[in-house]
This record gives structure tokens, sequence and C-alpha cells, in this order.
């Protein structure tokens, strides 16, 4: 186990960061857990491992607290006017419900509504 602060950081930001429910065979945490623990574990064949740059590690850590902490959310509020274009005024409530159903929707509700958007009754 590294005894870096770095480390201990990246362990503890990653275990709060949330599941991505469209990908479960793909998370996020676990690229970056893989590249960390390349980074900062000694080598299982016993070469040295390579120096680590703690302040520059720390900034990349900062950079996953600010996500994870909707720091620019926050700092740069939207606007009703970008969230509701004129357009299309439903388009993201009716993107949100879209991510929210993808994940139980079976295969074939898959293929039908690919099929629903192809042609249009009108």
């Amino acid at each position: 186990m590294s005894q870096s602060v770095a480390y201990k950081h990246y362990i503890r930001g990653l275990s709060r960061w949330p599941k991505d429910i469209l990908r479960p065979e793909t998370q996020f945490t676990d690229v970056i857990r893989r590249r960390i623990d390349k980074k900062f574990l000694p080598a299982a064949n016993g070469s040295a491992a390579a120096p680590i740059n703690e302040k520059s590690e720390l900034r990349q850590v900062n950079a996953l607290y600010s996500l994870l902490e909707d720091r620019y959310k926050r700092k740069y509020p939207l606007s009703d006017k970008i969230m509701k274009p004129a357009s299309n005024p439903n388009l993201y409530q009716d993107l949100l419900k879209e991510l929210e159903a993808a994940p139980t929707r079976t295969y074939f509700q898959g293929l039908i509504n690919r099929w629903k958007k192809m042609v249009r009754f009108k």
C-alpha cells in the first residue's frame, strides 16, 4: 500500500464517485484505479517505481474532487435560456427521462424505440 497522500486522496475520491448505470461493465473508477495503482504501487517484478511528482498528482486529485462536488456547476450556473431552448423547450427533460429508462429497457424495447425514431407517422 502506498503511503502517498495523493494516493489516499485518489482512493477516497473514487470511493465517492457514482456508478454509471448506462455502462455497468465500464466504470470510470475502475479505469482510474488501474492508472493510479500502476503509478503508485511497486511493480510485481521488483523493478524500481518511477518517481512521483506529488504536487502534480494533488492537482489532479483536486480536479477529481471539483467534478465530484459540482464546483463548476455552482460557479457557472446555467440560465433558463440554455436549459429550455426556443426550438425544443422540453429537450433536456426528455433526455433525462430517456437516460433514466435506458438501463431497465430490454433489447427488444430498445430495438422498437430505434425503429420509432427512424419512421415517423404524421
